[in-house]
């Protein structure tokens, strides 16, 4: 396993670090392809449930870490930058596609990249000195990138996604706070108790459940139409509502008990 992850298992519950503290946790090459083997085999892992998605020391992810990539004598090309590109933005696919919810929990800087790592978990808690920007359109490019013009007008809508990715400035926890793109800011040493309270609150439901939730949450964001959303929660509902475990909560429900799921 790469030194720039860590991984700590607690039951159903996966704690997954960033670990490049003296680099604020910028993306280098072995990072951000461990993060695409980690995410892309949580497709298997059923037994883990929720994933709490954090970072050592004192920033989230400071972004690219540009000299940090190899140099394979296409450094500069137009393939190597597309390689990059493709490389990170693959991060933030098997985010999304992974059936489990994920925990963010943001301290310090998340810029660019960093910030869309943020963008693309499902539930984000951030310290008081966290900051966030679209830092791309500072560097010369666009302000859209690795998700942030898909997920940024979904979470706060037009006016202050157009405002933050066509001038790169932050946004601090506060602020981010009342406009609902992080759910509550809480001391840095509460972050991760907070988060795995809400990651206990999860484990409290039904395995499949819990998965499908997820998988019409990300389908129905982009539904075509209020009956193509319905179409979907009445096919998920249909569907889970056969399942041992549906039994199994209407057992305990009467019995004034807590379910015992088996994911079947």
């Amino acid at each position: 396993m790469t030194n720039s992850l860590l991984i700590e298992q607690r039951g159903a519950i996966e704690i997954l670090s960033l670990n490049r503290p003296d680099k604020l946790n910028s993306m280098n090459e072995d990072m951000i392809f461990a993060l695409q083997d980690y995410f892309r085999a949580l497709q298997d892992r059923h037994d883990i449930r929720v994933i709490i998605f954090r970072a050592e020391g004192r920033a989230f992810c400071a972004g690219l870490d540009i000299g940090a990539w190899k140099n394979d004598g296409t450094r500069g090309s137009v393939q190597h930058i597309w390689h990059t590109q493709r490389s990170i933005a693959t991060v933030m696919q098997l985010m999304r596609q992974c059936p489990q919810p994920i925990i963010a929990l943001g301290q310090g800087a998340a810029c660019g990249g960093g910030f869309s790592l943020l963008l693309a978990s499902d539930v984000r808690f951030g310290a008081p000195n966290l900051k966030m920007n679209a830092a791309y359109i500072k560097i010369g490019l666009g302000g859209c990138d690795m998700g942030s013009s898909y997920f940024l007008p979904r979470l706060v809508g037009s006016s202050l996604a157009s405002e933050l990715l066509l001038t790169g400035r932050f946004i601090h926890a506060e602020r981010a706070e009342k406009l609902g793109l992080i759910s509550e800011t809480v001391d840095e040493d509460k972050l991760l108790p907070t988060g795995l309270a809400l990651a206990e609150e999860m484990l409290d439901t039904a395995p499949m459940g819990l998965r499908l939730t997820k998988d019409a949450l990300n389908r129905n964001i982009d539904a075509q139409s209020f009956e193509a959303a319905m179409a979907i929660e009445d096919r998920q509902q249909a569907m889970l509502s056969f399942t041992e475990d549906s039994r199994e909560a209407a057992k305990a429900f009467f019995s004034k008990r807590k379910p015992d799921y088996k994911d079947r």
